[in-house]
């Protein structure tokens, strides 16, 4: 199986370039071996990783930019799918791949058909261990008296603490609210942001394609 990458090597967009930097040096950190296919010099790269994007993975323009990634024929994704595989540690599954024994991604597939495996029977276990008079009610009926009398001595106490436990709740509050707001904000700037990103990739492809249909007129006319 070999991972392809599309990129754009004359590329302008300095967000572009970042993108296909920080793919290639993931993919070489794990040692994972992949091929460089180049859509700006190739007419052909270009031609096929447009027409195997999947249309649901298009942008609304229907152009896909740089970088995509595939295992062989198949479509991994682009930079963004490939940034948060990234960060859950699920690269290898993203590429299709199985993680080398020891990697984090390995660790976390073990822990987590650890969980699925043996959830239940630690369950049955901890019950197994219950004594037989606990079963019947009798010790459970002594404890419940004494825990009676003890909340009947300490009551004043406790609607006290109760009363310091609404204050902090309402403090909470308005710091959640405050939290809230802020998350929001930072929201709508990174919507603008990717906005902005994305209109500054499709003028970019935009005018290479320009440039390049020139190019081409130039050459009819100069035969």
């Amino acid at each position: 199986m070999v991972i392809k990458v599309f990129l754009a090597s004359s590329s302008g967009s300095t967000a572009i370039k970042k993108k296909q930097q920080d793919v290639v040096g993931f993919l070489e950190a794990l040692k994972v071996d992949y091929t460089e296919l180049d859509i700006a010099c190739n007419e052909d790269n270009r031609m096929w990783m447009r027409q195997n994007v999947p249309e649901e993975k298009k942008p609304a323009n229907g152009i896909p930019l740089p970088p995509q990634i595939f295992n062989e024929d198949s479509y991994c994704g682009d930079y963004d799918t490939f940034f948060d595989a990234k960060e859950d540690n699920s690269v290898f599954a993203f590429l299709g791949l199985p993680p080398p024994p020891g990697s984090k991604e390995a660790l976390q597939a073990d822990k987590k058909l650890i969980l699925q495996n043996g959830t239940h029977s630690e369950e049955n276990a901890d019950n197994s261990e219950v004594p037989v008079e606990e079963h019947n009610g009798h010790a459970h009926g002594e404890e419940e008296e004494q825990e009676r009398a003890a909340d009947e001595e300490e009551g004043e106490g406790v609607e006290a603490d109760d009363d310091a436990t609404q204050v902090e709740t309402a403090g909470d509050e308005e710091e959640e609210e405050a939290v809230e707001e802020t998350d929001e904000a930072q929201e709508e700037d990174e919507e603008q942001e990717e906005v902005d990103l994305q209109s500054e990739e499709e003028e970019e492809l935009q005018q290479l394609e320009e440039e390049e249909e020139v190019e081409e007129e130039e050459e009819e006319e100069a035969e």
